[in-house]
């Protein structure tokens, strides 16, 4: 199970976009360090380098939860992997955190789908090669 810890952003119009990201996998921190177009995308290629999942993006939504300049926001990740899907949500005051979290939670849920489909395609295999 991937766990958000922490999250660094530098953003702006004057530099390059770079997310610097702590996740927490099997009781393990690990860091990466990432550049994009944009906070979101450097964030999301910081988590991708430390997972090592290459799955795309199909879905990406921001919503305001609450009211207010210092409102609630949740984002909407759908992430696909070859056949299978998973969307989660995140919420944040920060909306490039509720992104992150967001991410992590739908990379977690492709986990476990793709841990549920695995022993279904080793059995057709096996019954295919009988």
């Amino acid at each position: 199970m991937i766990k958000f810890v922490s999250l660094f952003v530098n953003a702006g119009s004057l530099e390059k976009h770079k997310a610097t990201i702590t996740l927490e996998i099997d009781k393990t921190k690990k860091a990466a360090t990432a550049t994009g177009n944009g906070p979101v995308d450097a964030t999301f290629n910081a988590i991708k380098e430390i997972t090592n999942i290459k799955s795309r993006l199909k879905l990406y939504q921001v919503h305001a939860i609450t009211a207010g300049t210092d409102a609630q926001g949740e984002v909407t990740v759908r992430l696909e992997d070859k056949d299978i899907s998973s969307q989660a949500k995140g919420s944040d005051p920060d909306i490039i955190v509720a992104s992150a979290k967001a991410y992590i939670n739908a990379l977690n849920r492709l986990i476990f789908k793709k841990s549920k489909s695995a022993p279904d395609k080793l059995l057709e295999k096996q019954v295919k090669g009988v």
